[in-house]
């Protein structure tokens, strides 16, 4: 990732669509699960409320979400794809890996479920290794076991959402 960038790379389009969802977390989930609580508060003893702790356990996670959809917008790098002319944040890139023919955007995981494709981070290892090379160019990675896995860049294109 070059020195200019934050963080992840979104699409302005992706950017939005989860500043909405954190929206949606902040401003109706939380009141929501706030009623639950209140309501299952209102049967009496909390030790055995199922009820309450299953409303518990909803907010504990809905604030998860919340902390980390909110650090991935502060520190997201948002702009348009890149030209395709090199993998960079925001290609879609075709490669040989492990000797599989994949497609995938090279980009926040977090926008999977918008572009419809498999996304790798320019954070993890085969994204770290494929960063800056060229159609046709090869490398190599260790897989999360530790094995060589080649790589051979088959195409390169820039994001289209």
């Amino acid at each position: 990732m070059s020195e200019n960038t934050k963080g992840a790379w979104l699409s302005p389009e992706t950017y939005e669509h989860l500043k909405a969802e954190l929206n949606d977390m902040i401003t109706v989930q939380r009141a929501e699960i706030a009623k639950k609580i209140e309501a299952a508060r209102s049967e009496g003893d909390l030790r055995e409320n199922g009820g309450y702790q299953a409303a518990r356990e909803e907010q504990s996670k809905l604030e998860g979400r919340i902390v980390e959809l909110t650090a991935l917008l502060e520190n997201a790098h948002v702009s348009e794809p890149p030209s395709g002319d090199e993998v960079a944040s925001g290609t879609v890139v075709t490669a040989t890996i492990g000797g599989m023919e994949e497609t995938f955007l090279l980009g926040s995981r977090e926008a999977a479920d918008i572009v419809g494709m498999e996304v790798y981070p320019e954070s993890a290892p085969l994204g770290q290794a494929i960063l800056g090379l060229k159609k046709g160019e090869k490398t190599t990675f260790k897989n999360r076991l530790g094995r060589p896995v080649k790589v051979e860049i088959l195409d390169i294109k820039p994001y289209e959402g």
